[in-house]
């Protein structure tokens, strides 16, 4: 009907604040990682992520 359009909410707050602070966003690599731990199988995964890591960073 139309009514939304010319009417603004009450927080302004709301518009302009984002879902989440920048100093608490993390990169996603949250992972404890123990070589102690570690197989033959996490060790290469760790080493192929690295790679797929490098071939990225160089693209760009």
């Amino acid at each position: 009907m139309g009514r939304a359009q010319g009417h603004r909410t009450r927080d302004k707050n709301k518009a302009s604040l984002p879902q989440v602070p920048k100093n608490m966003k993390s990169d996603g690599r949250d992972v404890e990682f123990s070589r102690e731990m570690a197989d033959s199988a996490d060790l290469e995964a760790q080493a192929r992520s690295n790679a797929a890591e490098q071939r990225v960073r160089n693209k760009k």
